[in-house]
């Protein structure tokens, strides 16, 4: 993402005219599994990195929640697959941590996010208790293809406002600060605000969508900073191309002015694609490495996605270099 390469690359699925489809894939997984069989080694393989960082005294000591963002249920992906996933990371953490609870937090681009807001929510009782929010999602799924294909929704040429399917993982480690330092973990980024809401008008409505529930949940997200003292310095968002999402961020500008010091964002589907509902957990993995290696503008990020079920989120990360 910092230097701009795209990984986007042809993958032997034929559109309508019986070219090539483009898309980003891991290029590490075989291309034919599709669907769960793609989304779990994705899962593991953030779920390692994040445990392997922590050490394995972090997952014995106290209490571990693994919050989970799943994609929502579409061609390729039923509610049977959901439970599938769930089970199959509650059997990883038999026998590696006792009493591991595995919650299905969040559907779709903003599952994350309400992951977040679920982990701030039980943090604030201040004991030990250790959350991992993770995300993963897979668009490569003959099913969701076909689904992307009929739709117009699947960046092809004669296709104006679609997006480039994608795949990925990521895992994000929460703790209140009092359990944080009784471990010597180190703090990358002080979550000051993480909110759901609603969108009513989704993407099959007849108006567009006029931005309503993701400025409600911008608003709270900034409803502890001193405005435009402390406006947002960085913006991660899952934009993908798509008209109806970038017609909803321009009313959300107009909205909410005073809580941006640039309308620029970043938005990783220009070089990953879109990658559902990782979009929030990865989100916030960019806006903390930019701390942790001074390229941040400044000290506040926030991070927003919108799920098609009309899920919308936010989270506003500091640097913890900032009182």
């Amino acid at each position: 993402m910092r230097a701009g390469i795209s990984r986007y690359a042809e993958y032997p699925f034929a559109d309508a005219q019986g070219e090539p489809v483009v898309l980003a894939s891991d290029g590490l997984l075989d291309p034919k599994l599709e669907g769960r069989e793609r989304l779990l080694p994705l899962l593991e393989s953030a779920l390692d990195e994040v445990e392997a960082q922590l050490g394995p005294e972090a997952l014995q000591r106290g209490r571990l929640s693994v919050l989970l963002s799943c994609p929502e249920v579409r061609p390729g992906f039923s509610e049977e697959d959901e439970d599938w996933l769930v089970n199959a990371v509650e059997a990883r953490y038999r026998g590696k941590s006792s009493g591991a609870r595995i919650v299905l937090a969040g559907r779709g681009h903003a599952g994350a996010l309400r992951a977040v807001e679920q982990a701030l929510r039980e943090c604030a009782d201040g004991r030990d208790h250790l959350f991992l929010v993770a995300g993963a999602d897979s668009y490569h799924h003959t099913e969701t293809f076909l689904w992307l294909e009929q739709a117009r929704r699947f960046a092809q040429p004669g296709v104006r406002s679609g997006f480039t399917p994608g795949e990925g993982a990521g895992c994000l480690a929460l703790m209140s600060a009092g359990p944080r330092r009784r471990r010597g973990l180190p703090r990358l980024a002080v979550v000051r605000g993480a909110h759901t809401a609603r969108e009513c008008q989704l993407r099959d409505s007849s108006t567009g969508s006029f931005g309503v529930g993701m400025t409600q949940v911008v608003e709270d997200a900034v409803m502890g900073l001193e405005l435009p003292r402390e406006a947002i310095d960085d913006l991660y968002t899952d934009i993908n191309g798509e008209r109806y999402r970038s017609e909803e961020w321009g009313f959300v500008v107009l909205r909410t002015p005073s809580v941006w010091k640039s309308t620029g964002y970043k938005a990783p589907s220009s070089c990953w694609g879109d990658v559902g509902a990782a979009s929030g957990a990865l989100g916030g993995v960019l806006a903390v490495r930019a701390f942790a290696r001074g390229y941040a503008r400044g000290p506040r990020a926030m991070v927003i996605a919108g799920s098609d079920g009309g899920l919308r989120g936010a989270m506003l990360l500091q640097d913890p270099r900032v009182p």
